[in-house]
């Protein structure tokens, strides 16, 4: 840290105009301030690094961006105050990712860089070595990674990504196929040739998992293994910090992390990977709201580094890239998947005799389900089923009508605090108020029986005990999540997401309350739910080795036929052409402007290209949304608008100066804009 004091204060004999980025946080402000550079600072205040500023009376902090000779300002420019760490984390091309990145989502640059750089240790700096030489690309044919020899169109891949060529990739996770390792084999093959690879997963979970196959596949001790650097908030700030530091520093190889290390300045960037972009967790919650995986293109775009989507399923947005060319498929060799994929069966209960009820009413398994549970159990292997909630009984409905059963007080929802086998739900109570519910009976239809809406993980898992007697029953889901079972006779209760792998892989799996997932009012519901599906359809044993899949959903539906076919690619691109049938992303880009009735109607107002693109709204804010100080805004709206892709960077920038009007003029209640939000309402 370097500091001087007023009065020995003389300006650096080169370059002495330091270009600064203040990290105000504040549209209006969101500029480059110049300020003279002391001599005696003039060593360390170098394009990157970190500073300490006055701006308005107070120290703020602040990244000096360029040194340069003159300055356009008129008048006496300030003092820099100091120089507060010598390391240069700005580099110029993480600068014009985050330009980017602010510009297309309508944010502030230092909202953006607080995403990017995480908070300096300066333990962390000490302790982690200066940066070597560059390791150089090694020249020589490019050989199938290990588990990659059914994928013989990645050796072309890898031969553009090792030679320097931007090429951009998608590959479907094959069903039984064990991403993490593959994904592992795949970077070290990157890495053996002298480059790095970044590595993006949704969550800590998925970081774990990646990081321990990736140091598997690198091996070599304490060595290999520092060559790999795993980027996660939960590790905590100062590790988190250190491992950045090896990661932009050169020294790790393989780095993996969620959403934010899809920033990370890498030195020698050979690949980025980024797996499973239909998650929700790739949804920054924090302004300006961008999706990782939009960053990773543009980053990919703007930088040449090559870039490889995967997952288990086929986001539409992903489809568009193939569709378009702008990235090219991975595909397996002809008939892997028809090897590698169970047997799906799909029922709903519309079916009478499939679906009917084996149990004598204490179970909604049909019989279709047992059977293939049984016969699971009875080779000694384990049975995933798949429930959509965690909990016991999360909502209840009126046994008749199906109507939501509601508080007779307040009409908030009602919930059982305990199940009777016989009787069903008792110790009513509402969910909002507390109260009591002694004498249900259904607004709607008169009826006083009552049914489950979702039966959650713990009510199923005491279902199955009851109809598997001497089977263990375990849960995966909420506050404890398996990370893997053996090959024994059990049967996982399990919420989406949290599916244990099973030692050998499962004998089959129950997909149940599939309308849990379909009935959800989103545009992508339909899409996470065969995500999901398919992700745990995809822990069951081949068809040939007796692995069977139950999905509680009607056959003939297109969602269904793309699980019991194993075609996800093709769902994806009939969804896409739906929605640009109907005006939905990816097709067109939809941005929400939310904030008070009073201050969207001024924006409306001032909107100038409201002729040029299609304004829906206001209406209310969707169920779930809420503005910042959401306390003191009084009637919270949204406006939507329905983009051309080719006038969004227009568009954004016209959204942009509005708010940096709207943040000159110190209106109470800023506006919130958010480019293709995952719940549009």
């Amino acid at each position: 840290m370097t500091t001087t004091r007023p009065a020995t204060r003389v300006a650096a004999a080169e370059r002495p105009v330091a270009r600064v980025l203040p990290l105000l946080g504040v549209p209006h402000l969101d500029r480059e301030f110049d300020y003279r550079v002391p001599e005696s600072m003039s060593a360390e205040a170098l394009p990157g690094v970190r500073v300490r500023v006055r701006f308005a009376g107070r120290l703020v902090d602040g990244f000096l961006v360029e040194r340069t000779a003159h300055t356009d300002h008129q008048g006496e420019l300030a003092w820099l105050e100091r120089v507060v760490s010598p390391e240069p984390v700005l580099t110029s091309s993480l600068l014009r990712l985050v330009d980017l990145v602010a510009r297309r989502w309508v944010g502030t640059r230092s909202d953006v860089l607080r995403l990017a750089i995480p908070p300096r240790h300066a333990a962390a700096e000490k302790s982690v070595p200066e940066p070597g030489a560059p390791a150089g690309v090694s020249i020589g044919p490019v050989e199938l990674p290990t588990g990659w020899e059914d994928h013989p169109m990645v050796a072309r891949f890898l031969e553009a990504v090792t030679g320097g060529v931007p090429a951009r990739g998608v590959w479907t996770v094959p069903p039984g196929r064990d991403w993490a390792r593959s994904l592992a084999a795949l970077a070290d093959s990157v890495r053996r040739r002298g480059l790095q690879v970044l590595l993006i997963v949704p969550d800590q979970r998925d970081v774990d998992r990646l990081a321990a196959a990736c140091r598997e596949v690198v091996g070599g001790g304490a060595d290999g293994r520092d060559l790999v650097a795993d980027l996660s908030a939960g590790v905590g700030p100062s590790a988190r910090y250190r491992r950045w530091l090896r990661a932009v520093r050169g020294h790790a190889r393989i780095v993996v992390g969620t959403r934010s290390s899809v920033f990370a300045p890498l030195p020698e960037p050979g690949l980025i990977v980024l797996h499973d972009d239909g998650d929700d967790s790739f949804v920054e919650p924090r302004a300006p709201y961008p999706h990782t995986r939009d960053v990773a293109a543009q980053r990919s775009a703007l930088e040449g580094t090559p870039l490889l989507l995967t997952s288990v399923d086929r986001t539409p947005e992903v489809a568009e890239y193939v569709r378009t060319g702008w990235a090219h498929e991975i595909r397996p060799r002809a008939g892997l998947i028809r090897e590698l994929a169970p047997r799906v069966v799909a029922v709903t209960d519309a079916d009478p005799v499939q679906a009917r009820d084996v149990a004598g009413g204490r179970t909604r398994l049909p019989a279709v389900a047992l059977t293939m549970a049984r016969e699971s159990i009875d080779v000694d292997a384990p049975v995933l089923v798949q429930v959509p909630r965690k909990g016991f009984i999360p909502t209840l409905l009126c046994g008749s009508c199906r109507t939501p059963a509601r508080c007779r007080r307040c009409n908030g929802p009602l919930r059982a605090g305990r199940m009777d086998e016989v009787y069903g739900p008792v110790e009513l109570a509402c969910g909002w108020c507390g109260a009591p519910e002694p004498g249900f009976r259904c607004v709607a239809c008169g009826s006083r029986a009552l049914r489950a809406g979702v039966v959650g993980a713990g009510r199923t898992a005491e279902e199955l005990g009851r109809m598997f007697p001497g089977v263990r029953i375990r849960t995966s889901g909420g506050g404890e999540i398996l990370d893997s079972v053996p090959a024994s006779p059990a049967i996982i209760v399990s919420t989406p997401g949290a599916e244990p792998v099973a030692e050998g892989g499962y004998g089959a799996a129950l997909l149940l309350d599939s309308w849990a997932l379909l009935g959800r009012p989103d545009l992508r519901a339909v899409q996470n739910a065969l995500r999901l599906w398919i992700g745990a359809a995809g822990l069951v044993r081949p068809a040939d080795e007796g692995g069977r899949v139950f999905l509680s959903a009607d056959s003939e539906s297109a969602v269904a036929q793309a699980l019991v076919r194993w075609d996800p690619q093709g769902w994806a691109e009939r969804e896409l052409a739906d929605r640009a049938e109907v005006g939905f992303p990816p097709a067109v880009h939809m941005m929400a402007v939310d904030g008070p009735a009073a201050a969207l109607a001024e924006f409306l107002e001032d909107f100038r290209f409201a002729d040029s693109v299609e304004v829906l709204g206001p209406v209310d804010l969707p169920p779930g949304e809420e503005l910042p100080g959401h306390d003191e805004v009084e009637d919270p709206e949204r406006v939507l608008l329905r983009v051309p892709p080719a006038m969004l960077n227009d568009v954004a920038a016209e959204l942009r100066a509005l708010i940096v009007r709207r943040a000159g003029r110190r209106s109470t209640h800023p506006l919130r804009v958010r480019l293709d939000p995952v719940n549009i309402g």
